[in-house]
C-alpha cells in the first residue's frame, strides 16, 4: 500500500514467510506470525498519528523521529527498539558530502523506517529484499541489518573522496606555490569532523545489537560484518584527521617562513631607501645652507667657494656610500 500526500510518502506492507501479502490492508494481517514494514519520508507529527497507534509507539521516539537531527543511537521501549541512524553520499556540485538521516523502529512483528533528506540511495531496499523471501522470512532485524549495511557501504565512496581531496591539498601546501591553501584544509577538515559525527556513534548500536542487548530477534552475525566494515571506515576517516591537523601545522609554519621572508626582504629595502636618502641628505644640507642668500656668510666671495662646497658633498657622499657598503646596507 502506498500512500503519497503533500508532506509525506508512506509505504506499508505485511510479509509472511518472506512473501509480500496482496490482500487487505497490511495492519488487518498482525498477528499472523509475520511482519510489517512501513516506510514514511519526512513526516509531520500528524502524519504518525496512526501509526503510533497501530504499533504502539512510545513518544518520546516519535517525537525524535518527526523532529530528525538525532545523533545515531539504539534506544530501548519494551520490546522493540528505536535506531537513529545518518547517511552520508557524494552530492553535486562534485565533492560535497550531503547528509541524510533514517529512523527505525523494530519490533519482532514490525519495522517502521522514517527519513529525512535525500533518500534515493534506500529507494529500491524494498525490492531488493522482496527478491530474497528467505531472508524476510527470518524477521524485521533483516530490513535493519539492511539498512545499516547499506548505509556503511555508503560511507565508502565518501571516504575515498575525502582521501583523494586530503592528498591534493597535501600536495598544494608543500609545493612552490604560492597560493594558501588554508581555506580548503580548514573545509576539509570541517568535513571529516561531520563525517565522523555520523559513523563514530552508528559502532554503539551495533555492538549493542551483537551483545543481544536488543529485544528483537535477530542473527548477530550479520551485524558484526556491518561493523567491521565501519570500524575500518573510521580509522581510515580518523587517519585522514590527524593527517590534515599535520598538514594544516605544516602549512602554518610555511606561512609563517614566508611572512619572515617578506619582513627580512622589507627591511633589506627599507635599508637600503634609508642610505640612498641618507647619501642625498648631505648634499641637500650643504646646498641648503648656501641657498638662504644672507649678505655675510663666509666664503660667498670667495672665488674658490663653489667648488669647494660641491667637493665637499661629492666627499659626504662617497664616505657615507661606502660605509653602508661596508655595512651591507647597500
Amino acid at each position: 500500500m502506498s500512500d503519497d500526500c503533500a508532506a509525506v510518502t508512506i509505504e506499508a506492507a505485511h510479509y509472511l514467510a518472506g512473501d509480500r501479502v496482496e490482500t487487505g490492508d497490511p495492519w488487518e494481517h498482525r498477528g499472523d506470525g509475520g511482519f510489517t514494514w512501513v516506510t514514511l519520508h519526512q513526516p509531520e507529527a500528524s502524519d504518525f498519528v496512526r501509526i503510533q497507534t497501530i504499533f504502539d509507539l512510545h513518544e518520546l521516539a516519535v517525537e525524535d523521529a518527526v523532529e530528525a537531527g538525532q545523533r545515531p543511537k539504539l534506544e530501548r521501549y519494551d520490546q522493540s527498539i528505536f535506531v537513529a541512524l545518518t547517511a552520508a553520499t557524494i552530492a553535486d556540485p562534485p565533492g560535497q558530502i550531503q547528509f541524510a538521516e533514517v529512523q527505525a523502529f523494530v519490533a519482532d512483528d514490525f519495522v517502521v523506517l522514517v527519513t529525512h533528506g535525500q533518500h534515493e540511495w534506500l529507494s529500491d531496499l524494498r525490492s531488493a529484499l522482496e527478491a530474497k523471501p528467505e531472508a524476510l522470512a527470518t524477521g524485521p532485524m533483516t530490513v535493519l541489518h539492511a539498512v545499516m549495511d547499506r548505509i556503511v557501504d555508503g560511507y565508502e565512496p565518501v571516504v575515498e573522496g575525502l582521501g583523494d581531496a586530503v592528498e591534493v591539498v597535501e600536495e598544494d601546501v608543500f609545493s612552490a606555490n604560492v597560493n594558501d591553501p588554508s581555506e580548503s584544509v580548514y573545509e576539509l577538515k570541517r568535513d571529516v569532523l561531520r563525517l565522523l559525527g555520523a559513523m563514530e556513534p552508528m559502532i554503539s548500536p551495533l555492538t549493542a545489537i551483537i551483545a543481544g542487548r536488543a529485544p528483537v530477534e535477530g542473527d548477530p552475525a550479520y551485524f558484526r560484518d556491518v561493523l567491521d566494515n565501519l570500524t575500518r571506515a573510521v580509522d581510515r576517516v580518523e587517519t585522514y584527521r590527524e593527517l590534515l591537523t599535520s598538514v594544516f601545522q605544516a602549512n602554518l609554519a610555511q606561512l609563517s617562513v614566508r611572512l619572515a621572508e617578506v619582513a627580512i626582504q622589507q627591511n633589506e629595502d627599507m635599508r637600503r631607501i634609508s642610505a640612498w636618502v641618507a647619501m642625498g641628505a648631505a648634499p641637500a644640507v650643504i646646498a641648503g645652507i648656501y641657498g638662504m642668500n644672507f649678505t655675510h656668510m663666509p666664503a660667498l666671495d670667495w672665488v674658490g667657494g663653489y667648488p669647494l662646497a660641491l667637493g665637499v658633498m661629492g666627499l659626504t657622499s662617497l664616505v657615507l656610500y661606502r660605509s653602508f657598503r661596508r655595512s651591507g646596507w647597500l
